[in-house]
């Protein structure tokens, strides 16, 4: 990959970039950032079990090193194809409050269906909103970073590969696409920190099997979604626009999610405090005492 490339002025056209320049170079360095926090996270505290001396404090500065860089980094060094733009304009602020607000009510609302459905429990000790860890909040916006860009990149480079194929054909690839990438990158995160003794399942062989299903709901709305934004070069999207898109995204989820929790309930057997075949939603009262 040229220098052209990696500063996003690159005129030639890609199979996986985005024509979009501001977009080409925001996502060029998500990718790049992503190895920063992945190995602090897994290949250094997690392995060597460093989070065994963590207090809330260390955690919540966990979160804050692995996250800030990604609005600070861009905003400090600005990329050769947002150096005309305003702050508004630019690709990576639009990226972020996309993925802030779908991360947020992932983590205020969501996280308490993997309390109710799946029967999960996080025992790190943390400072929480909502009884969720902010370091979650923290952690997740990258997270979800790393899984938006790299299934624009993947996505696209589909639509280059099946443009000559009937219209009904096209849609059946990419919808198989995204069920296949978001099930395996649910299925992915949770093997990734299986290691990691604090965040504790009920049964953790039907979390990895229908779990990761549940989970992957989360992308099979968000990963077309997210594409859609500056990726026509004639429709750029103003942040009023991303975050009524983010919004609405997040609803569709949480419809589907409240649906599985009332026609299909938990995936394991619950103790009668997590049970969630009740009226109201998981973070309604009678559900306050779960985790």
């Amino acid at each position: 990959m040229g220098v052209a490339e990696l500063d996003g002025s690159s005129s030639t056209s890609s199979l996986w970039l985005a024509p979009n320049p501001s977009k080409r170079w925001a996502e060029l360095f998500f990718l790049g950032y992503t190895p920063f926090w992945l190995t602090l996270c897994l290949g250094i505290i997690v392995p060597y079990k460093v989070y065994e001396t963590f207090t809330e404090l260390e955690y919540l500065l966990l979160g804050l090193v692995s996250a800030v860089p990604s609005f600070l980094i861009p905003l400090l060094f600005v990329g050769k194809a947002d150096s005309c733009l305003g702050l508004k304009d630019r690709f990576w602020i639009k990226a972020n409050l996309w993925i802030i607000i779908f991360s947020y009510v992932g983590n205020y609302f969501w996280t308490h269906y993997f309390f109710t459905v799946l029967g999960a429990s996080y025992t790190f000790p943390s400072w929480k909103m909502n009884n969720v860890p902010h370091t979650t909040f923290l952690l997740t916006h990258v997270c979800f970073l790393f899984y938006h860009v790299a299934s624009n990149l993947t996505l696209r480079r589909i639509r280059h590969s099946v443009a000559d194929l009937p219209d009904k054909i096209q849609l059946a690839v990419e919808a198989g696409w995204i069920l296949v990438l978001s099930y395996f990158i649910a299925y992915l995160e949770t093997l990734a920190i299986s290691n990691f003794p604090y965040y504790e399942f009920v049964d953790r062989a039907s979390m990895y099997k229908v779990g990761s299903l549940f989970y992957a709901i989360y992308f099979i709305i968000s990963f077309p979604m997210f594409l859609r934004i500056d990726e026509k070069l004639g429709d750029l999207w103003d942040l009023p626009r991303v975050a009524v898109d983010a919004l609405g995204a997040a609803m569709l989820v949480t419809i589907i999610l409240d649906l599985w929790r009332i026609f299909l309930g938990p995936i394991v057997p619950l103790p009668e405090t997590k049970l969630c075949l009740q009226p109201g939603l998981p973070w309604f009262p009678g559900h306050a005492n779960q985790t």
